[in-house]
Protein backbone atom coordinates (compact mmCIF):
# COMPACT_ATOMS: atom_id res chain seq x y z
CA UNK A 1 0.00 0.00 0.00
CA UNK A 2 1.40 3.65 -1.16
CA UNK A 3 1.94 6.00 2.10
CA UNK A 4 1.86 9.18 -0.19
CA UNK A 5 -1.95 10.02 0.01
CA UNK A 6 -3.58 13.03 -0.52
CA UNK A 7 -2.74 16.20 1.59
CA UNK A 8 -4.75 15.63 5.23
CA UNK A 9 -7.02 18.36 6.23
CA UNK A 10 -4.93 21.21 8.25
CA UNK A 11 -1.70 19.73 6.21
CA UNK A 12 -0.28 22.74 4.75
CA UNK A 13 0.89 22.22 1.22
CA UNK A 14 3.77 23.12 -0.40
CA UNK A 15 3.22 25.08 -3.33
CA UNK A 16 7.00 26.54 -3.70
CA UNK A 17 8.04 22.72 -4.13
CA UNK A 18 9.86 21.89 -0.76
CA UNK A 19 10.67 25.77 0.41
CA UNK A 20 8.57 25.55 3.06
CA UNK A 21 9.31 21.83 4.18
CA UNK A 22 7.65 21.92 7.82
CA UNK A 23 3.93 23.20 6.53
CA UNK A 24 4.14 26.94 8.14
CA UNK A 25 2.94 29.40 6.29
CA UNK A 26 5.18 32.29 5.08
CA UNK A 27 5.18 34.96 7.87
CA UNK A 28 3.68 38.30 7.63
CA UNK A 29 6.34 40.91 6.44
CA UNK A 30 8.87 37.61 5.60
CA UNK A 31 9.78 37.22 2.13
CA UNK A 32 9.44 34.24 -0.28
CA UNK A 33 12.36 32.68 -1.85
CA UNK A 34 13.45 35.16 -4.89
CA UNK A 35 11.87 34.20 -8.39
CA UNK A 36 8.56 33.03 -6.57
CA UNK A 37 5.08 34.95 -5.53
CA UNK A 38 3.54 34.38 -1.71
CA UNK A 39 0.40 31.84 -2.09
CA UNK A 40 -2.70 32.95 -2.81
CA UNK A 41 -4.97 35.58 -0.26
CA UNK A 42 -1.41 36.49 0.94
CA UNK A 43 -0.16 40.21 0.77
CA UNK A 44 3.51 40.99 -0.17
CA UNK A 45 5.26 41.94 2.68
CA UNK A 46 4.78 45.62 3.86
CA UNK A 47 7.64 47.27 2.47
CA UNK A 48 6.88 45.88 -0.76
CA UNK A 49 3.95 47.79 -0.75
CA UNK A 50 4.59 51.05 0.24
CA UNK A 51 6.04 52.27 -2.79
CA UNK A 52 2.37 51.73 -4.13
CA UNK A 53 0.88 54.38 -1.40
CA UNK A 54 -0.03 58.25 -2.11
CA UNK A 55 2.53 59.93 -0.59
CA UNK A 56 1.97 63.43 1.18
CA UNK A 57 1.85 66.61 -0.71
CA UNK A 58 5.43 67.58 -1.81
CA UNK A 59 6.46 63.83 -1.08
CA UNK A 60 7.95 61.38 -3.06
CA UNK A 61 5.14 59.07 -4.71
CA UNK A 62 3.13 59.13 -7.60
CA UNK A 63 3.65 62.68 -8.35
CA UNK A 64 6.86 62.76 -8.72
CA UNK A 65 9.97 63.33 -6.19
CA UNK A 66 9.42 66.97 -4.75
CA UNK A 67 7.01 67.66 -7.06
CA UNK A 68 4.39 69.68 -5.23
CA UNK A 69 0.34 69.34 -6.11
CA UNK A 70 -0.95 71.87 -8.18
CA UNK A 71 -3.41 74.69 -6.86
CA UNK A 72 -6.87 74.99 -8.22
CA UNK A 73 -6.79 76.89 -11.71
CA UNK A 74 -6.85 80.03 -10.91
CA UNK A 75 -6.16 80.50 -6.99
CA UNK A 76 -2.09 80.22 -6.90
CA UNK A 77 -0.23 82.44 -4.73
CA UNK A 78 1.13 85.26 -6.43
CA UNK A 79 5.25 86.18 -4.75
CA UNK A 80 5.76 89.18 -3.69
CA UNK A 81 2.06 90.14 -2.61
CA UNK A 82 1.09 90.72 1.06
CA UNK A 83 -1.03 88.10 3.15
CA UNK A 84 -4.57 90.36 2.84
CA UNK A 85 -4.18 91.19 -1.16
CA UNK A 86 -5.41 88.39 -3.26
CA UNK A 87 -5.86 88.19 -7.32
CA UNK A 88 -9.08 87.64 -9.78
CA UNK A 89 -9.67 83.73 -9.47
CA UNK A 90 -8.22 82.85 -13.21
CA UNK A 91 -9.28 84.89 -16.06
CA UNK A 92 -12.54 86.59 -16.03
CA UNK A 93 -12.78 84.63 -12.76
CA UNK A 94 -14.54 86.16 -9.28
CA UNK A 95 -12.26 87.64 -6.81
CA UNK A 96 -10.53 84.93 -4.27
CA UNK A 97 -12.90 85.40 -0.85
CA UNK A 98 -11.55 87.10 1.51
CA UNK A 99 -9.20 88.97 0.08
CA UNK A 100 -8.76 92.82 -1.49
CA UNK A 101 -7.89 93.56 -5.26
CA UNK A 102 -5.66 95.64 -6.78
CA UNK A 103 -7.30 98.97 -8.56
CA UNK A 104 -7.00 98.40 -12.16
CA UNK A 105 -4.80 100.77 -13.75
CA UNK A 106 -6.86 102.25 -16.28
CA UNK A 107 -9.52 103.07 -13.35
CA UNK A 108 -6.69 104.98 -11.46
CA UNK A 109 -6.15 106.83 -13.97
CA UNK A 110 -9.39 108.08 -14.68
CA UNK A 111 -9.62 108.94 -11.15
CA UNK A 112 -6.42 111.43 -11.78
CA UNK A 113 -8.14 112.84 -14.37
CA UNK A 114 -11.28 113.77 -12.16
CA UNK A 115 -9.28 115.44 -9.54
CA UNK A 116 -7.71 117.41 -12.20
CA UNK A 117 -11.07 118.35 -13.33
CA UNK A 118 -12.21 118.93 -9.77
CA UNK A 119 -8.91 121.68 -9.44
CA UNK A 120 -8.76 122.89 -12.79
CA UNK A 121 -11.17 126.32 -12.44
CA UNK A 122 -8.77 127.12 -8.80
CA UNK A 123 -5.75 126.62 -10.70
CA UNK A 124 -6.97 128.70 -14.41
CA UNK A 125 -7.32 131.94 -10.87
CA UNK A 126 -3.96 131.88 -10.23
CA UNK A 127 -2.94 131.50 -13.47
CA UNK A 128 -4.86 134.54 -14.13
CA UNK A 129 -3.43 136.93 -11.66
CA UNK A 130 0.30 134.99 -11.38
CA UNK A 131 0.76 134.06 -14.98
CA UNK A 132 3.32 131.77 -16.33
CA UNK A 133 5.92 132.93 -13.81
CA UNK A 134 7.41 130.56 -11.36
CA UNK A 135 5.25 132.20 -8.52
CA UNK A 136 2.24 130.28 -10.38
CA UNK A 137 3.82 127.10 -10.14
CA UNK A 138 4.58 127.20 -6.40
CA UNK A 139 1.23 128.36 -5.97
CA UNK A 140 -0.10 125.74 -7.67
CA UNK A 141 1.67 122.84 -6.75
CA UNK A 142 0.61 123.94 -2.94
CA UNK A 143 -2.95 123.90 -3.66
CA UNK A 144 -2.98 120.50 -5.63
CA UNK A 145 -1.13 119.52 -1.93
CA UNK A 146 -3.55 120.92 -0.01
CA UNK A 147 -6.76 119.25 -1.59
CA UNK A 148 -4.86 115.89 -1.88
CA UNK A 149 -3.40 115.87 1.63
CA UNK A 150 -6.71 117.20 2.81
CA UNK A 151 -9.33 114.73 1.04
CA UNK A 152 -7.00 111.86 2.06
CA UNK A 153 -7.04 112.69 5.77
CA UNK A 154 -10.88 113.14 5.83
CA UNK A 155 -12.39 110.99 3.08
CA UNK A 156 -10.14 107.62 4.31
CA UNK A 157 -8.04 108.04 1.78
CA UNK A 158 -9.79 108.80 -1.10
CA UNK A 159 -10.38 112.04 -3.40
CA UNK A 160 -12.90 112.76 -5.44
CA UNK A 161 -11.53 111.13 -8.44
CA UNK A 162 -11.33 107.73 -5.80
CA UNK A 163 -14.72 108.17 -4.90
CA UNK A 164 -16.14 107.98 -8.21
CA UNK A 165 -14.17 104.95 -9.19
CA UNK A 166 -14.38 103.10 -5.86
CA UNK A 167 -10.59 103.12 -5.15
CA UNK A 168 -8.92 103.65 -1.93
CA UNK A 169 -5.70 104.13 -0.82
CA UNK A 170 -4.18 101.58 2.05
CA UNK A 171 -1.73 100.95 3.94
CA UNK A 172 0.65 98.03 2.06
CA UNK A 173 1.35 96.05 5.85
CA UNK A 174 -1.79 95.44 6.73
CA UNK A 175 -4.59 96.61 3.93
CA UNK A 176 -5.95 99.21 6.55
CA UNK A 177 -5.98 103.32 7.00
CA UNK A 178 -2.80 104.65 6.54
CA UNK A 179 -1.41 106.58 9.10
CA UNK A 180 -1.42 110.29 8.32
CA UNK A 181 2.28 110.92 8.05
CA UNK A 182 2.05 108.63 4.81
CA UNK A 183 -1.27 109.87 3.46
CA UNK A 184 1.02 113.81 3.70
CA UNK A 185 4.00 112.45 2.36
CA UNK A 186 2.16 110.54 -0.46
CA UNK A 187 0.35 113.56 -1.39
CA UNK A 188 3.92 115.79 -1.07
CA UNK A 189 5.33 113.27 -3.22
CA UNK A 190 2.72 113.58 -5.96
CA UNK A 191 1.80 117.08 -5.82
CA UNK A 192 5.51 119.31 -4.38
CA UNK A 193 7.51 118.50 -7.82
CA UNK A 194 4.68 119.85 -9.99
CA UNK A 195 6.52 123.42 -7.99
CA UNK A 196 9.57 123.01 -10.54
CA UNK A 197 9.53 124.03 -14.34
CA UNK A 198 9.80 121.24 -16.96
CA UNK A 199 11.32 118.94 -14.43
CA UNK A 200 8.12 118.72 -12.09
CA UNK A 201 6.21 117.87 -15.09
CA UNK A 202 8.45 115.44 -16.21
CA UNK A 203 8.70 113.52 -13.33
CA UNK A 204 4.88 113.81 -12.53
CA UNK A 205 3.83 111.90 -16.11
CA UNK A 206 6.59 109.16 -15.30
CA UNK A 207 5.12 108.78 -11.79
CA UNK A 208 1.69 108.14 -13.10
CA UNK A 209 2.77 105.80 -15.27
CA UNK A 210 4.91 103.66 -13.31
CA UNK A 211 2.11 101.10 -12.25
CA UNK A 212 2.42 99.88 -15.64
CA UNK A 213 5.56 98.56 -15.47
CA UNK A 214 5.89 98.17 -11.54
CA UNK A 215 5.20 94.03 -10.46
CA UNK A 216 3.34 92.59 -8.66
CA UNK A 217 2.10 95.90 -6.70
CA UNK A 218 1.34 98.68 -9.02
CA UNK A 219 2.94 101.72 -6.68
CA UNK A 220 2.92 104.68 -8.09
CA UNK A 221 6.61 106.66 -6.91
CA UNK A 222 4.45 108.57 -4.18
CA UNK A 223 2.75 105.01 -3.29
CA UNK A 224 6.59 103.55 -2.66
CA UNK A 225 7.22 106.62 -0.65
CA UNK A 226 4.59 106.25 1.60
CA UNK A 227 4.17 102.19 1.46
CA UNK A 228 0.82 102.13 0.25
CA UNK A 229 -1.39 100.58 -2.41
CA UNK A 230 -4.62 101.67 -4.08
CA UNK A 231 -7.06 98.69 -3.99
CA UNK A 232 -10.60 98.68 -5.64
CA UNK A 233 -13.79 98.75 -3.66
CA UNK A 234 -15.98 95.61 -3.22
Amino acid sequence: MSTNGPTGYGQNENPYDGSNPYGQQNPYGQQPPAGQQPPYGQQAPYDQQAYKQEAPYGQPGQHGYGVPPQQPYGQQPQAGLPHWLGQHGGYGGAPVPGSRQLAPIGERLVARLIDVAVLIIPTLLVFVVLGASILYYVVAALLSFGYEAAMLLTQGGQTVGKKVMKLRVVDLGHGGKPAENSLLIRAAVYTLPNAVYCIGSLFALVNVLFPLWDKPLQQALHDKAAKTVVVKES
